[in-house]
């Protein structure tokens, strides 16, 4: 499934995703990470930093869902695919890299990058958009500014 500009915007502007793995035991795990990027038309790169729990349930179980926001707006998305775990042996994992260190200015090392592959995509809208359509993003804005003491 392809990235359309409006998800690569939210990624663009969201501060963290949260990614969720699960074991071959069905074990949930869900860890936010800060270093994530689009790549190419339908793919997620995330740096492994500090994820050991994450890379182990890749391994073991390549399902995940990956989920992201505008906390301002109050609106991104969900998405769902297959993930891998990519090395430095990996032909594309310099490509990659480059992306993600971009993010960082090379402060935070990283050693792999999980890819997901997107399969399926759903909006994420917060609940005060549907219970008062009149809501405009300026006003969810001002309210989340409020709330966050912003």
């Amino acid at each position: 499934m392809e990235l359309n500009n409006e998800i690569k915007e939210y990624i663009n502007k969201s501060v963290l995703c949260w990614l969720a793995t699960a074991s071959t035991k069905n074990v949930p795990n869900v860890s936010p990470k800060e270093i994530f990027n689009h790549f190419g038309t339908d793919k997620i790169i995330i740096a492994n930093i500090a994820s050991p729990q994450t890379v182990r349930n890749i391994k073991q179980n390549e399902n995940v869902c990956v989920s992201f926001i505008d906390i301002l707006v109050q609106k991104g998305f969900q998405l769902k695919g297959k993930a891998k775990i990519i090395g430095k042996t990996y032909p594309q994992f310099p490509e990659m890299e480059k992306v993600l260190t971009e993010m960082t200015g090379g402060s935070i090392p990283f050693a792999t990058i999980t890819e997901i592959t997107i399969e399926q995509v759903k909006p994420i809208i917060a609940p005060k958009y549907i219970l008062y359509p009149e809501t405009t993003e300026q006003e969810q804005i001002e309210s989340a500014k409020k709330l966050y003491g912003i």
